[in-house]
């Protein structure tokens, strides 16, 4: 996991106060920060990271390497990230190239994104800007993928986000580098745990109870990104939550999917992956948007009705 705060994407955000501070915050509302969460491949890059410059640096065909891992994991009952995380470097060794941490990083500036996927975060903080009519709104952007951390660190698009939850390698001196942290489908939603309660370091547990009024972004204030199966489980725990989620596709195919998961009510909504301004996508979310503002402006005043008749 890997911490960062976004240069101008938080709109009239307050940093944190010392305790006596805080315990004077509370006289105020507080639940006004929005996260929009996004898987990365098939989200934001239309094909697996490791794609665009890991497998062809060691010279194997994407496809195949694939069906590979997809048929090992299968044959011995394995873990399929697990798999493909140790098959990455089985098979960087093989053809006798070394890729460490900071080759990771580097493949990162190859990964191709969506159409508008760069503009997007100023484009979607505007909006926010614009249309809240309260005042302290912050939005954040986090990652939470079954994908590279490293590789996602060297993207051009890392900088933007808050958090980025993503599996990650150990690497020590002469030996193969081993997982560090493997995100399965269903353990993506530990880290939306995390951010509804406000726990992002790592090394701190989750599973203490806490009342949902003292959960600093609450599922309402959410919006998860996904594309596919290995975002149900992400997508289903947001919605029953009350939060929202969008499935996106390839634009001009792979609507099939994204279908499905609509008639299912997985999602509230689902778009091409086009992040541009005026498309359907961009037109959708500030519509999840719109109610989510307006959500945390009822809860203000509901806030604030609540302290007059104390």
């Amino acid at each position: 996991m890997i911490e960062r705060v976004a240069d101008g994407d938080d709109v009239g955000e307050v940093a944190e106060a010392k305790p006596r501070e805080r315990a004077k915050a509370k006289a105020a509302f507080d639940k006004k920060t929005i996260a929009l969460v996004y898987d990365f491949d098939g989200t934001l890059s239309p094909r697996p990271m490791q794609d665009y410059a890991f497998l062809p640096q060691i010279g194997v065909d994407p496809a195949q390497f694939w069906k590979e891992s997809n048929a090992i994991a299968r044959r011995e009952g394995a873990d399929g990230l697990i798999t493909y995380m140790r098959l990455l470097y089985k098979k960087a060794k093989a053809a006798n190239v070394r890729i460490d941490r900071a080759d990771l990083v580097a493949q990162g500036k190859r990964v191709e994104l969506f159409p508008g996927v760069e503009e997007w975060f100023d484009a979607i903080g505007k909006y926010v800007k614009l249309r809240a009519e309260t005042h302290g709104i912050a939005l954040r952007h986090y990652v939470v993928s079954a994908g590279l951390t490293e590789i996602i660190e060297g993207t051009r698009i890392f900088k933007r986000f808050h958090n980025v939850f993503a599996s990650e390698f150990w690497f020590e001196a002469y030996e193969l580098p081993f997982p560090k942290r493997v995100i399965t489908d269903t353990g993506k939603t530990q880290y939306l745990f995390r951010i509804n309660k406000g726990i992002e370091d790592l090394r701190v547990g989750i599973n203490e109870h806490m009342d949902e009024a003292a959960r600093p972004i609450p599922f309402a204030n959410m919006i998860y990104f996904g594309d596919g199966d290995t975002d149900v489980p992400s997508m289903a725990v947001m919605r029953k939550n009350g939060g929202h989620a969008v499935a996106v596709h390839p634009p001009g195919k792979g609507k099939k999917k994204c279908v499905e998961l609509f008639k299912a009510g997985r999602c509230d909504f689902f778009a091409p992956a086009d992040y541009r301004r005026g498309s359907e996508l961009f037109k959708r979310t500030c519509l999840l948007l719109d109610r989510v503002l307006a959500d945390i402006r009822v809860q203000e005043e509901v806030w604030r009705l609540g302290r007059e008749v104390r």
